[in-house]
């Protein structure tokens, strides 16, 4: 869909430079002459970089779409999967609000905007939360990363393999701030289904995106989000801006029983990405439905999944979505993440966990091998479950049953290992914890193939609908299990 939203001045914005001269140069007829051109341009025919998307978060409806699959550079968007992820360790229960997060060298070193912590020092997982959303702060994303991955490089495969598991095929993260790189890469359509997955899934962290500033140390710092209080029905979410990816904007929006979410990618200017992000709201908000089944992401027809070789050989700015034919809507997922997408969970060891949080999670959790070689838009289940597992006993309660056993309906998953005693162990021990969510469920192993590795997943099965496995995952993840649900 093409739109011609743009303004004279905003379309000025997105001009090239040497155009800009040439216009604002220019009288009389000439001036006449350009602004007929401009009144039927499109943002994305006057600036390459550009990218849009809006979507209908009760429904999935794309209602405005350009370009929305053209791989483009995220800059400080990144941090929205960066808090994604810090949101679910602390629904998880691994971190707290007040918990506190140290800055290494590293973190302390990363190039403004920042919250100018020193190395050694700490602040505590609220205030890093709100370093992000307002002022955007690098050395807070890092010390994010590092805190809850070990590394800032383990903690972007992290967040490489939970974009896959919200269906976003096309982004590839390296770092966990946005600053420049040429692989980190994603597209409009990618970060409105983040944007939708944030508002959906944490609703009690959401708010956060409303906040305009905070005070931090004698400083009252402010945010970046001009259209907050500024555009009725806004409440969040995300700027962000390098030379490389020009001006980008994640908007949502509720008003009058409806809800959307915006993506602009690319703006020549600050200004001129607002006020087309205005553009789009007053347009597209009125066409927005008021009936749906609530805040939902937006499952259309995924586009070519993004590889390692693709980023290596093509630059950000080149679309690689050529000719898709991508359906306007489709169905929605009715759980948080689709295991189709994505295998692994991630969840630390004792040692590492000893490392990052300081206290002892359970020996059941599985983790992703730290050295691993595999491009993170790659990664499957890598099967190392950690020391502590192999100090588990085998249960003589808990069977294995053969893959052509499976239970039908509803099934969690809690893990994978190439050793399928150490899955029985893993089963065992979950049964043992979990208590009366797991009373009448099967334990049962299924051999895959990943590569040239056998697998055993870790599963129950006998959950008769999607609400009493979703309980029971709730239950195994506050006693520190990986665990995810799908229907059979």
């Amino acid at each position: 869909m093409k739109s011609s939203l743009v303004s004279r001045s905003a379309f000025l914005d997105f001009l090239p430079r040497s155009c800009q001269a040439i216009a604002t140069a220019a009288k009389g007829l000439v001036i006449v002459g350009m602004v007929a051109t401009v009144a039927v341009a499109t943002p994305a025919e006057a600036n390459p970089k550009y990218s849009g998307i809006v979507i209908d978060a009760k429904t999935g409806k794309v209602l405005y779409s350009e370009d929305a699959d053209a791989l483009r550079y995220p800059a400080s968007l990144t941090k929205m999967m960066t808090l994604y992820l810090t949101f679910e360790a602390l629904e998880a229960g691994k971190i707290r609000l007040n918990t506190r997060v140290p800055f290494s060298k590293n973190a302390s070193s990363e190039p403004p905007t920042k919250l100018g912590v020193g190395a050694g020092n700490s602040i505590t997982v609220e205030q890093a939360m709100l370093g992000l959303i307002t002022r955007s702060a690098n050395d807070a994303s890092t010390a994010l990363a590092e805190f809850l991955g070990g590394s800032e490089e383990r903690f972007a495969r992290i967040m490489t393999q939970k974009a896959r598991a919200l269906g976003m095929t096309r982004t590839v993260y390296r770092n966990a701030n946005g600053l420049p790189n040429t692989a980190q890469v994603t597209t409009a359509r990618d970060q409105a289904r983040l944007g939708i997955a944030l508002r959906q899934h944490f609703p009690q962290y959401y708010d956060y995106f409303s906040v305009r500033s905070f005070r931090f140390g004698k400083q009252t710092i402010n945010g970046h989000n001009r259209l907050l209080g500024s555009v009725r029905g806004v409440d969040g979410i995300k700027t962000g801006y390098t030379r490389a990816s020009g001006y980008n904007l994640v908007t949502s929006a509720v008003a009058d029983g409806r809800s959307v979410v915006g993506v602009v990618i690319g703006g020549r200017s600050g200004a001129a990405r607002d006020q087309q992000m205005r553009k789009l709201i007053a347009t597209y908000m009125p066409k927005a439905s008021r009936r749906g089944g609530g805040d939902l992401i937006a499952e259309t027809k995924d586009a070519p999944t993004l590889t390692a070789e693709a980023v290596t050989k093509k630059t950000a700015t080149a679309s690689l979505a050529g000719g898709l034919d991508l359906p306007e809507n489709g169905p929605i997922p009715t759980y948080r993440y689709n295991e189709a997408r994505i295998e692994t969970a991630y969840a630390a060891t004792a040692d590492e966990r000893s490392e990052v949080v300081g206290k002892r999670a359970l020996a059941a959790t599985l983790k992703i091998q730290r050295d691993s070689a595999v491009p993170p838009e790659e990664l499957t289940e890598q099967g190392d479950t950690g020391g502590d597992v192999d100090k588990l006993t085998t249960s003589s309660t808990v069977a294995a049953v053969a893959s052509e056993s499976v239970p039908s309906g509803w099934v969690i998953q809690i893990g994978a290992t190439p050793d399928r005693g150490q899955a029985q162990d893993l089963l065992s021990k979950a049964k043992d914890q979990g208590g009366k969510a797991l009373s009448s469920a099967q334990p049962f192993t299924v051999a895959v193939n990943s590569g040239s590795q056998q697998l055993y997943r870790a599963r129950f099965g006998g959950f008769d609908g999607q609400d009493r496995a979703a309980a029971a995952c709730k239950v195994l993840k506050r006693k520190g299990f990986a665990c995810w649900a799908s229907q059979q």
